[in-house]
């Protein structure tokens, strides 16, 4: 189909919690939604092996499994799901253009971009292989699985600082790996984290960085090795006499240094993006919430939600997102039929 051009009602970017409740409300709304799955299928709730805090499912459901459960869910009402990677979104003219990774190229009268944000990761040996069992990149996902464990946080930034100091209500220990001695936090929680610090909560380990995880997935992470060098940024040091590499025993490691939204191919268009990267959406009471700065253009999910990113709100995001989606196409469709039925008397008059 790389020359030919297939045109779809909606469009919906990503298959995770946020991109598949946008197709389950969307198809349900006789909208024929096409829902693209793009290089993360069923995005960050797949790096997680069991979800407690989803309502419905009181026994806890794999991230995995309640995925394909909505996956299902979004088919069973007749959403069509692809693999394609978008590639961009040209709003330039009605319908949009979408292009994907492939040369596909699709034109659509709605979008809705779901396409979820993508935690970076410390790319050491070990962690790819531990995800999801004793490494996460989600404290409220996961920190309550381990109780009474020694945790490590590795970050410096605020969502360092916040997870930390949530992982406190359940942790016996949890400690803050930073590679520099300078937190990247603001005071606010700098403060706080230093709060549980004198209480015996928190312990930070400045100038640290992770070299290795070690464990399995049967047994979980078993411990971490560690350089620690003054100067800060040890690994790029580990030849200096300076440094110290080290084992430290821990029972969960909690990856906390940021999120990219994955937004690069809506930088052409006229939605507005934070500094960041995140969507920008209208927000605030009634209708209309997931809108952008482009007419027919929603965001949803974790491309919009950088502070709370949970499943359940993403869903609640994906819903609005279809509604408000269903509500365009309808005035759209109105608006063409009055069109045509101010053209038919001219041409009767010709």
């Amino acid at each position: 189909m790389t020359d030919a051009e297939e045109h779809r009602r909606l469009i919906v970017a990503g298959t995770g919690i946020a991109g598949l409740t946008a197709a389950i409300y969307a198809a349900r709304s006789n909208n024929d939604p096409l829902v693209l799955e793009g290089d993360e299928p069923g995005g960050q709730l797949t790096l997680t092996s069991e979800v407690e805090n989803y309502p419905g499912f009181p026994e806890g459901i794999s991230g995995p499994d309640l995925i394909n459960k909505m996956k299902e869910q979004a088919e069973q009402f007749g959403s069509d799901l692809k693999h394609g990677i978008v590639e961009s979104v040209d709003d330039s003219e009605r319908p949009f253009r979408v292009e994907l990774s492939n040369g596909d190229v699709y034109t659509t009268d709605a979008f809705v971009a779901a396409s979820g944000a993508s935690a970076r990761t410390l790319g050491v040996p070990g962690e790819d292989e531990l995800m999801g069992y004793g490494i996460s990149t989600c404290a409220t996902c996961d920190g309550a699985f381990f109780r009474g464990e020694d945790m490590l946080v590795v970050g410096g930034g605020d969502a360092a600082m916040e997870e930390a100091h949530f992982l406190t209500k359940f942790a016996d220990t949890v400690y803050i790996a930073h590679r520099r001695e300078e937190f990247r936090a603001e005071d606010y929680w700098i403060d706080k984290v230093q709060k549980k610090v004198d209480a015996g909560e928190i312990e930070i380990m400045r100038n640290t960085e992770v070299l290795e995880m070690h464990g399995s997935p049967e047994e979980g992470v078993d411990h971490v090795t560690l350089a620690r060098n003054e100067s800060g940024y040890p690994s790029e040091n580990l030849d200096d006499e300076g440094t110290e590499v080290f084992d430290f025993d821990v029972g969960a490691v909690f990856v906390a240094i940021g999120h990219t939204p994955n937004t690069d191919y809506l930088e052409d268009t006229g939605v507005e993006l934070d500094e960041t990267g995140y969507i920008v959406t209208k927000g605030g009471k009634g209708a209309n919430q997931t809108a952008t700065d482009v007419d027919g253009l929603f965001g949803a999910g974790d491309v919009v939600d950088y502070h709370y990113q949970q499943a359940v709100t993403a869903a609640g995001m994906g819903c609005q997102a279809a509604i408000d989606a269903d509500d365009y196409l309808e005035d759209l469709a109105e608006a063409e039929s009055e069109a045509e039925s101010e053209a038919a008397p001219e041409a009767a008059d010709d």
